[in-house]
């Protein structure tokens, strides 16, 4: 029975049946999911092509000089820092549903502040209104996924969560060709509404079900995922084996099984900021402008085009090749743009998920913040060779992280992987 429950977890056969899993609605659940990160991707990216627009404008009051013009690109960093902080409280709290439901909130009102500015504050507050749903959603999506997937389909799937980050930002670089800044963000505010319509038809994760004692609803819940043929009951069996019911207290940070994933996740977050990925993202338009490229809007949807494709090919690969194995490969959209968000949502143990999340994720958004932040004037002191010479160094870094400290999870329950942060 052990070969055949080994099976079943990696998509096969349930346990006693000759059919297969079916996963339609997996992906359903995950599609509804993921319009959150695509929301988010949207947000990063309309600073590229609205900076240019705003520095030009004719309206003193909401024209951009050179700093605020970094302020209204990288401020958004700091209401995600601060999402990420609300989102691992939220997670735990109110469940993964609803916190991806609630966060469509500051998502739609961010952008009806900014479609009726009258001031430069007035765009900053709505930037840091969208920056903080987009911090809640980068936290929650890649947990919701990871807790409704097996195996088999694990890291697909939670790569999508990228896939739509960079889809988002290409869909703003090509409506910015057309689009006044104004409409833009009309059109900006639509996938977190139909986000939250989806979600409301969703169920919650079996695994913050029976942290809540709702068996039942989580056996539904495994219904919805898994199809009618799989062995609900035995799956939830095993969820309940590792399933803590007991609170985390600070203490319990002294035990390896809990401050080592969270190092590591913390590494990540890092690591992928330094990469400087973030300031060529908010500032594309800008950088080809000043590089004297003749069509910088045209060269920002190539950059764009060539992110969704090569995330795409993450998302196909990641479960045949590995984590780690993309981690060694010099692109960002091929490895260390899908892979750590991926990483931190299956390493931690379920008790401590929402708060070691939450520490990642504001590690994440504050050192976006000082790259973004900080771009223009590291170019001014290190020049533009200097500034990427740096950022190519910490890229050598992250090789030497992922080698030595980052495990692989290729294949396995988040049971499996909690189990060997136990042992290890």
């Amino acid at each position: 029975m052990a070969a055949e429950e080994s099976r079943y977890l990696l998509g096969g056969p349930a346990p006693g049946s000759n059919r297969r899993v079916r996963n339609e609605k997996l992906y359903l659940a995950t599609f509804a999911a993921v319009l959150g990160p695509l929301s988010f991707g949207f947000v990063l990216g309309y600073s590229s092509p609205v900076i240019p627009e705003l520095r030009k404008i004719s309206d003193p009051e909401l024209r951009l000089d050179s700093n605020q013009a970094s302020w209204f690109g990288s401020v958004v960093t700091l209401g995600a820092a601060a999402g990420g902080i609300l989102g691992g409280y939220l997670v735990d709290k109110v469940g993964r549903k609803l916190s991806l439901m609630l966060c469509s909130v500051p998502y739609v009102f961010g952008y009806i502040v900014i479609i009726s500015a009258q001031n430069v504050w007035m765009l900053y507050f709505g930037r840091m209104l969208t920056g903080l749903a987009s911090g809640i959603t980068s936290l929650v999506v890649p947990v919701y996924i990871s807790e409704v997937s097996h195996p088999k389909v694990r890291g697909m799937l939670g790569s999508c969560v990228q896939l739509m980050v960079v889809t988002g930002i290409l869909g703003a670089y090509v409506a910015g060709l057309t689009l006044k800044w104004r409409w833009l963000a009309v059109l900006c505010s639509f996938p977190s509404c139909i986000m939250l319509f989806f979600m409301s038809f969703m169920p919650e994760t079996p695994r913050f079900l029976l942290n809540q004692n709702k068996r039942s609803e989580a056996i539904a819940a495994l219904r919805f995922l898994r199809g009618p043929h799989a062995d609900h009951e035995w799956e939830c069996t095993q969820i309940e084996a590792s399933v803590q019911e007991e609170g985390l207290n600070l203490s319990e940070f002294k035990n390896p099984s809990i401050y080592r994933p969270l190092l590591i996740g913390v590494s990540l977050m890092f690591f992928q900021q330094v990469t400087g990925i973030n300031a060529v993202m908010f500032y594309a338009e800008t950088i080809f402008e000043d590089a004297n490229f003749k069509d910088s809007r045209m060269a920002s949807v190539v950059v764009g085009s060539i992110q969704v494709c090569f995330t795409a090919v993450a998302a196909l690969i990641i479960d045949k090749t590995g984590r780690k194995v993309l981690l060694y490969i010099s692109g960002f959209a091929l490895g260390w743009g899908p892979v750590p968000w991926l990483v931190i949502s299956e390493i931690f143990p379920l008790k401590a998920r929402g708060i070691s999340s939450g520490a990642c994720v504001l590690t994440n958004w504050v050192m976006a913040f000082l790259v973004t932040k900080e771009f223009n004037d590291l170019v001014g002191f290190l020049t533009s060779y200097g500034t990427f010479w740096l950022f190519s160094a910490f890229c050598c870094l992250n090789v030497t992280f992922t080698a030595f400290y980052v495990p692989e999870t290729k294949g396995q329950t988040l049971e499996q992987i909690e189990a060997y942060f136990r042992r290890s």
